[in-house]
């Protein structure tokens, strides 16, 4: 079971993971999250900086961002990966986002099988903001078929390299369950869901039913998306959220 720590100032918490993005967040009483979607890919540094610029338009400091869902070109190498996060985490330090050691911010970064972006980029971002009225909302961040923390991603991928019906099934399997672990963690469920997200580019037909639809994942459907996880040899990732409010701009 996770725990999570609680930013009251910022008006969520978050499950505690690896310095490149948290496990999930979850708005604390009192706050929403409210997901915003760009209508193209926007190139990182741009990304960042209408952000920025639109969390001051609405009077929100920079820590208010929590999440964001990210578009690579090509997945990464285990040391390219570690590279290209150290710069990510780098703007979070800048903009006061990181805490006692701790990156809150979730993320999801998958990479396009066709017409990628020719560098990474931002799709959406989700910011926390005062609502007295609000219900619960949440997002957890993507996961992939590893378990996290382990030295390389070879020694911690479920099922690696094995691409069979069984292979793909375990990697799915191995997914929903860290789903469920996280949105446990957040006092959530598959019912709370109002968007979930599946990436990979292998057919997901065979199990979608058994493994989705029967433990009610796909209750409002489920939106895959023909991507890769971020790095070399993983296979499937999903990503979930409960959010009441969501803009495209």
């Amino acid at each position: 079971m996770y725990s999570t720590i609680t930013l009251a100032g910022r008006g969520y918490r978050f499950i505690p993971a690896v310095f490149q993005y948290s496990g999930g967040v979850a708005a604390l009483l009192g706050w929403r999250l409210e997901r915003v979607r760009f209508a193209e890919p926007v190139p990182l540094t741009a990304g960042f900086a209408r952000i920025a610029d639109y969390l001051g338009q609405a009077g929100l400091p920079l820590t208010a961002f929590c999440a964001c869902e990210l578009r690579s070109p090509a997945p990464f190498t285990d040391a390219g990966f570690r590279s290209f996060n150290e710069g990510y985490a780098t703007v979070l330090g800048e903009w006061g986002v990181l805490t006692e050691g701790h990156n809150p911010v979730a993320r999801s970064n998958v990479c396009p099988e066709i017409a990628p972006p020719t560098e990474p980029a931002f799709h959406a971002f989700t910011f926390a903001l005062p609502d007295a009225a609000a219900g619960p909302s949440f997002v957890v961040a993507g996961s992939g078929e590893s378990v996290e923390g382990k030295a390389t991603y070879a020694e911690s991928t479920i099922a690696y390299r094995d691409l069979s019906p069984a292979g793909l099934r375990a990697k799915a399997d191995y997914v929903l369950g860290e789903m469920e672990r996280r949105m446990a963690a957040l006092d959530a469920g598959w019912r709370g869901t109002t968007g979930v997200q599946v990436y990979t580019v292998h057919d997901i037909h065979p199990f979608l039913g058994d493994a989705l639809v029967r433990r009610g994942a796909a209750r409002h459907g489920v939106t895959w998306q023909h991507c890769r996880p971020p790095v070399v040899d993983l296979e499937y990732e999903m990503d979930c959220r409960g959010l009441p409010l969501e803009r495209v701009v």
